[in-house]
């Protein structure tokens, strides 16, 4: 038999993620009066639908997805899906906890190994190789207690702000200082470890906390989105990805 040693390493396995799904979507108004914003079709589909199938091709086989404005057309929509992953709902309706406390409800169902978070609008063209795959396959949690999906700030579309974070040789992230611009923006994917919760506050925070305390420790890291990211935050900004789509679907 041959020894433990000599055995090929098992390939890296997250299996389970959360969606965050139950924000207002004000901006993308007047179009989220009667449609929560990750049900808006862009290209056709949902932009759920897009960070779901996205999901299933990385190998996730539960999302928890949670739901608070227009909840029950929200999960009407989800009970119809076809094909994977399979969907757990995690309950808003009684108050809307934001990112971080949303998933810090639903951790029951997210278990006890780390596990992706994706914003239900995260939208972007792949390059060669699809990221999420890249992502759990960059993951170490020997030295990072977050690992971000990080797209350039100068090629994102539709996004005009000033940028997120610095990223050095090694990967590590740090907020960009204040009047400063910085070359890379959060593409709405994480790889977070559940136990990151345990001293967090019960009701509404946001994961901005999390973020904050693993970069104080330098296990904030990055890895930059191979493709481009499309910021799909206000009405106008449907046309303008679906006028890219188009384009990349044209080159050859």
């Amino acid at each position: 038999m041959a020894a433990m040693e000599d055995a090929p390493q098992s390939p890296k396995r997250i299996t389970r993620a959360f969606v965050l799904a139950a924000g207002l979507g004000k901006r993308m108004r007047p179009i989220t009066a009667t449609v929560p914003k990750p049900l808006v079709e862009v290209a056709g589909k949902a932009l759920i639908d897009h960070a779901l199938d996205r999901a299933a091709e990385g190998g996730i086989e539960t999302a928890v997805v949670n739901v608070h404005w227009l909840a029950d057309l929200m999960e009407g929509h989800l009970s119809h899906r076809v094909g994977g992953p399979a969907i757990v709902i995690s309950d808003e309706r009684a108050a809307l906890l934001e990112t971080g406390g949303g998933i810090r409800k639903a951790l029951h169902h997210l278990g006890s190994e780390p596990f992706v978070v994706f914003n239900s609008d995260s939208f972007w063209l792949e390059g060669p190789r699809p990221n999420l795959p890249r992502l759990i396959e960059a993951w170490n949690p020997q030295t990072m207690d977050i690992l971000l999906l990080v797209a350039p700030t100068a090629t994102s579309l539709g996004y005009e702000g000033a940028g997120d974070f610095d990223m050095d040789a090694d990967g590590r992230l740090a907020w960009r200082g204040e009047r400063e611009v910085a070359p890379f923006i959060y593409a709405g994917v994480a790889i977070l470890k559940p136990e990151l919760f345990e001293d967090t506050p019960e009701g509404s925070f946001s994961l901005t906390l999390l973020f904050d305390r693993a970069a104080k420790r330098g296990r904030l890291h990055g890895l930059r989105l191979d493709g481009q990211w499309l910021h799909v935050g206000t009405p106008e900004a449907i046309e303008a990805a679906e006028a890219r789509v188009r384009q990349s679907a044209q080159v050859p």
